[in-house]
């Protein structure tokens, strides 16, 4: 008797076990590849998602609703082309290192297969990032697409699967389960062949990553606030503020949470606020958008995620200027009660006066501790005492100076690695606090030549009682009970 299957579920763990096993035996291929033949894969793939990246923007904002496709056209082009620059002379397999004084030689050796979660915030934009890194590195990569955003997804990896066959590789290098499912995530996750978790998404995917038993590099939420000191110019503070919170209506965990200044120009941030688009909500309005903010359990309101202020505002009940670019709730407090002290991917912004930048700094620490510590968070100032003093104290990863935090984080406006994956570190119960690149998915070989003899290690004059022959020819001993005398002479001494 044939029994038909036809629960959803069951499928999709099925469809997650078959994946696995047809990405071990391609990646089981092309570990054999050495960094030329690596290069011109990783070449053709760069190309070809960087000719579709209008395509792909336009998929990704029809499907999710989320941001801006203009944008999105920005993301797909940083994915393919800005990555692809940085990582193109990295030596990630066979010899990639030689130390003639110290003998030791290194080898790149691929971690395997890996599974590649995919947040719907940037879903082409982190597909063609995680498929780039791996297939640099020389793995196999599996996606677990997000559900809202499965169809722009699976079209970025078709386009990177021809490219695969068009080279004559494994195309079951890049593959996904096109029935996403919690269990097919999980199934994924804790599979035996598996060898490490690419986890980009929200809290409860990141720590079932890190929970599966497999290794996993995740990311937390950002929080970032960002502190505009005395001494900025405050227009281009403003202006590099609202670039990175507008982009793609904020949906990238690095933007701007909230402003902290100083009671000094106060009024002079507010009026330049307000001139280049920016609405602070009288209090009446202010609560009632901060009722929506967060939804069940204090996490965000995902029917508001990467949304216009327009569309925010209406959600509200509330009438906003026309032209209105980002929305400002002033705040004097923090806590889980407070969303406008929480993170936000909208153009919704917390505003905060401090008397000077030394309470500035404790109240961006403040907001950190609560929600993105270990994250990103950003300074305008030119004054370049206190501008240290925050990179020493401040429980980031990345300290934005003087740019927009958004595209600084992912290393477009700044020299950090380009990545759509971010690490937060210990602080942040991350693995890492990289910009994740392909270095971190190999494993390094060290080849080590002997320098020294064990004769070198051992010092002059030890025997093989283990004490030194200070005296001549005293033996152990001997020598132990005449340095006990002596101890007990000095002390009857002093007595």
């Amino acid at each position: 008797m044939t029994i038909e299957v036809k629960d959803r579920d069951l499928i999709s763990i099925q469809e997650a076990r078959n994946v696995v096993q047809m990405a071990v035996e391609a990646q089981a291929i092309y570990r054999e590849y050495d960094q030329a033949a690596v290069d011109r894969v990783v070449e053709a793939v760069a190309k070809a998602t960087e000719a579709q990246a209008v395509r792909l923007a336009k998929m990704a904002n029809e499907e999710t609703g989320f941001g801006k496709w203009p944008d999105k056209v920005v993301k797909n082009l940083f994915a393919s082309k800005q990555v692809y620059e940085y990582i193109k002379p990295l030596k990630t397999v066979g010899l990639i290192r030689e130390d003639f004084e110290k003998k030791i030689f290194e080898v790149g050796v691929p971690v395997g297969v890996v599974t590649g979660l995919v947040p719907s915030t940037n879903p082409t934009s982190t597909t063609i990032f995680k498929s780039l890194i791996a297939l640099k590195a020389g793995c196999a990569i599996i996606f677990s697409p997000h559900p809202s955003a499965k169809n722009c997804i699976i079209e970025v990896i078709k386009i990177v699967r021809g490219v695969l066959a068009d080279l004559g590789a494994p195309k079951n290098l890049v593959t996904c389960v096109t029935n996403p499912t919690k269990e097919a995530t999980h199934t994924l996750m804790t599979h035996p062949q598996m060898n490490l978790i690419l986890a980009t998404g929200g809290n409860a995917m990141v720590h079932a990553a890190y929970s599966s038993g497999t290794p996993a590099l995740g990311v937390g939420p950002g929080n970032g606030p960002s502190f505009i000191e005395k001494s900025a110019d405050i227009p281009l503070a403003v202006k590099r503020i609202f670039d990175s919170k507008t982009f793609d209506n904020g949906t990238i965990c690095a933007s701007e949470q909230s402003i902290v200044t100083e009671a000094p120009i106060r009024q002079a941030v507010m009026e330049e606020v307000q001139r280049q688009g920016g609405y602070f909500l009288p209090p009446g309005d202010s609560e009632r958008l901060e009722k929506i903010l967060m939804g069940p359990g204090g996490t965000m309101n995902a029917k508001l995620v990467g949304r216009s202020a327009e569309y925010i505002a209406q959600a509200a009940g509330i009438t906003i200027p026309k032209g209105t670019r980002v929305l400002l709730g002033e705040e004097t407090r923090v806590g889980d009660k407070y969303p406008y002290s929480k993170e936000k991917l909208m153009p919704v912004l917390g505003f905060y006066v401090e008397e000077n930048w030394e309470k500035a700094c404790a109240r961006c620490i403040e907001i950190l501790t609560l929600e993105g510590a270990g994250h990103t968070m950003s300074i305008h100032s030119q004054d370049e005492k206190v501008i240290r003093e925050f990179g020493l104290k401040k429980p980031v990863s990345r300290l934005i100076v003087n740019s927009p935090a958004a595209l600084a984080g992912v290393g477009a406006t700044t020299g950090l690695t380009p990545s759509l994956t971010l690490g937060c570190g210990a602080v942040g119960h991350n693995a890492t606090s990289d910009n994740v690149g392909p270095l971190n998915l190999i494993d390094i070989r060290r080849v080590a030549y002997g320098l020294r003899e064990l004769e070198d290690l051992r010092p002059k004059g030890l025997n093989e009682g283990g004490m030194s022959t200070c005296s001549g020819s005293m033996a152990g001993d001997e020598m132990v009970d005449v340095l006990v005398r002596k101890i007990v002479e000095r002390l009857k001494a002093s007595l």
